[in-house]
């Protein structure tokens, strides 16, 4: 099987679900001449044209906005927030509009857009451009929200969120869009809502998301050398939430270690521990710890960004500490 980036990957999801529905269509501040900041558009406006890929002012909540009433009207858009941070200059669009039209219409009206951000620490671009708001909108009944961690997931999970009948909010890690994975040639959709079990473990479940997926598995496999066995499932999206696979794990291992790059307190852990603390209470041989990012905005520097974002240390202590 090939292997290629995930900014490949999205950009192939894309292309495809283009040609695949003519209702489809991209907007967003620089993807069209020059193919997004994270080059993940480019080469798209050659193939469809400045009417199905084109650049907009820059004004997140114009272009969501927009996508709001294009998709309300029948089209399928695909609109881009340069930066998650963003997010909160388009918030009525997204929580008073796209994500109500469908409950407030009693069925009979939805909003099916995407709107696909990068959220993120690692790069030195401080604290307006590099943070995690997944907790920001996980309070919102009516969105779904979905944060791919491999290739493969972001090629199946971004054509699955645009054939969704609602909006959908799809969180791109900046530091993961040069990751590299195995992606099938042919058709393939991830479904929504369902985690992936990415290393078997019966000593301890470690349950991430995004960039710390990766970090997990670096850290099961420190824990592997001295004979802890860890469970890391990715949840790959946190709206729907995937409990059956959490409980399950949990069931068998005993213990539970929750990780996210945003801060711990609000962070979207707390929901993952509580639905663990009220339906499997009973199978905890620890109490459960949570690994984030501290009370803090992102900050600048180099050293103390490597310090602000959890790293595979982090998490081999919370395992430890379960011990």
């Amino acid at each position: 099987m090939r292997e290629i980036t995930c900014r490949d990957a999205i950009r192939e999801a894309l292309r495809e679900e283009m040609r695949r529905d003519d209702s489809v269509f991209l907007m967003g501040e620089d993807i069209a001449e020059y193919g997004g900041i994270f080059k993940v558009t480019d080469g798209l406006l050659a193939e469809f044209g400045p009417d199905r890929i084109f650049d907009t002012p820059l004004s997140e909540s114009a272009i969501v906005g927009a996508a709001v009433g294009a998709a309300l009207m029948g089209m399928r858009p695909v609109a881009e927030v340069m930066f998650a941070d963003f997010t909160g200059v388009a918030m009525d669009a997204i929580v008073n509009h796209a994500a109500k039209v469908n409950y407030m219409s009693g069925g009979e009206t939805s909003a099916p857009l995407v709107v696909r951000m990068a959220y993120g620490a690692g790069p030195r671009w401080g604290c307006h451009h590099t943070q995690s708001v997944e907790s920001w909108l996980a309070n919102v009944p009516g969105l779904t929200i979905v944060m791919p961690a491999t290739p493969y997931d972001a090629k199946g999970l971004l054509k699955a969120a645009i054939r969704t009948p609602n909006p959908v909010i799809f969180l791109e890690h900046k530091l993961l869009y040069g990751k590299k994975g195995d992606v099938p040639e042919a058709e393939y959709v991830v479904p929504i809502g369902k985690a992936d079990v990415k290393r078997p473990g019966d000593a301890v479940t470690i349950v991430a998301t995004g960039l710390m997926v990766d970090r997990a598995l670096g850290a099961a496999r420190s824990l592997a050398a001295d004979g802890i066995s860890a469970e890391v499932i990715d949840l790959r999206s946190i709206q729907p939430l995937d409990e059956d696979t959490i409980l399950a794990s949990v069931e068998k291992t005993g213990r539970l270690v929750i990780v996210h790059e945003a801060p711990v307190r609000g962070g979207f852990g707390g929901e993952v521990a509580a639905v663990v603390a009220t339906k499997a209470l009973g199978y905890l041989d620890a109490p459960i710890q949570r690994v984030g990012a501290p009370w803090s905005p992102v900050p600048f520097g180099q050293i103390l960004v490597d310090a602000y974002v959890p790293s595979e240390a982090d998490i081999v202590r919370a395992v430890r500490a379960t011990r």
